[in-house]
């Protein structure tokens, strides 16, 4: 018999605790061993319990989530599901941090939720717990929040080619991203990224992308121009196309519904530059559960693009890296510390290579 996976809950709120403790009791592979109020009591809980994965809330007293998130990944890293309130507030410290390390969030449950919402929140955390006991936690490959010149890569294009990188990630993919943009010279053909995030998160996400990189991060809005140097997050809650007009290609936005279960998905935006762009794409998926970018990424190299997958020893989770593979899509896997550079190597290729 499989050992059910072991669950501590830190939350300030009586309510939440209980909410969660209810949702996860549920589950006949999980148990929460018990709850603690706040950072403190959750210490001695960990050093006793030894808990497989942690839920822990941002705004406590006495000390902050986040200020608890950088004493566990310094002493003692294990994997944490952060819980998080859908605003920007509570988008900014989120982000901080996945960058810290914690594994994936899920929003804060509120009283006004419905049966049928309460159910899907408690599949998400259900979901998001197992994947979490069974991910690589603690990999950091950099410290730094800047990007030293030593470590960007250069880059030299060579003919006219207009070239497109589109890059896929899901959990995880906060740290992973940051991994690659650190490493993104100021010249780099134009960037597409999406990256599973809702309404809210995906503005300071690209805030944060664009302070530590040489190229100039956004979020992506409707109808932009690709510019070298450029980078456009898909929006949360929007999909992310891009068209070609004329000789430019453009940024799209749609409110269509989720497609792999995501809005904004990653097949979406694949299939997208696998039609404006053809050859001229080169395509990155990094870590994520479950299988979002795999039938686009195919699409892809059938068109003629080079695609890159992280390989499982640097992906927090090797889900849509995996499948994306074994369907075909991937030419090659790397430890994502490598990914930028192979990227602009084959954007270095003359068009008459292409």
């Amino acid at each position: 018999m499989t050992k059910p996976i072991t669950v501590l809950i830190v939350d300030d709120s009586a309510f939440i605790r209980q909410m969660l403790t209810e949702m996860l009791s549920s589950e006949p592979d999980i148990i929460v061993l018990d709850t603690a109020s706040d950072p403190f009591e959750a210490r001695e809980k960990i050093k006793r319990l030894n808990p497989d994965v942690l839920t822990l809330d941002i705004e406590m007293p006495k000390m902050d989530g986040i200020s608890f998130l950088e004493k566990i990944m310094a002493l003692r890293p294990m994997p944490v599901v952060m819980v998080s309130s859908l605003t920007q507030k509570g988008a900014d410290a989120t982000i901080r941090a996945l960058e810290i390390g914690a594994f994936d969030y899920i929003s804060k449950p509120v009283f006004q939720q419905t049966r049928d919402t309460i159910g899907i929140l408690k599949d998400e955390l259900a979901e998001k717990i197992r994947a979490a006991s069974q991910a690589n936690i603690g990999k950091r490959l950099i410290s730094s929040h800047t990007a030293p010149a030593s470590l960007v890569v250069p880059f030299h294009p060579h003919g006219g080619a207009k070239r497109i990188i589109a890059i896929g990630a899901s959990t995880g993919g906060v740290e992973a991203l940051r991994e690659v943009f650190l490493r993104m010279p100021a010249n780099s053909p134009p960037i597409v990224v999406t990256q599973h995030m809702p309404q809210y998160f995906t503005k300071p996400f690209a805030a944060r992308l664009d302070s530590m990189s040489q190229v100039n991060v956004s979020e992506a809005v409707n109808h932009a121009r690709l510019q070298e140097g450029h980078a456009y997050i898909a929006p949360g809650n929007q999909h992310l196309k891009i068209v070609r007009i004329g000789s430019d290609f453009v940024c799209t936005l749609q409110d269509t519904p989720p497609v792999s279960g995501h809005r904004p998905s990653v097949d979406v935006l694949f299939h997208s530059v696998a039609e404006a762009a053809g050859a001229r794409a080169v395509g990155v998926i990094l870590t994520g559960m479950g299988k979002d970018g795999a039938e686009g990424m195919k699409a892809m190299r059938d068109r003629g693009a080079h695609n890159i997958g992280q390989n499982e020893a640097s992906c927090v989770v090797y889900g849509m890296p995996q499948v994306a593979f074994k369907m075909g899509g991937v030419h090659v896997e790397m430890p994502v510390a490598d990914i930028p550079a192979a990227v602009l190597k084959i954007c270095e290729k003359k068009e008459s290579e292409l």
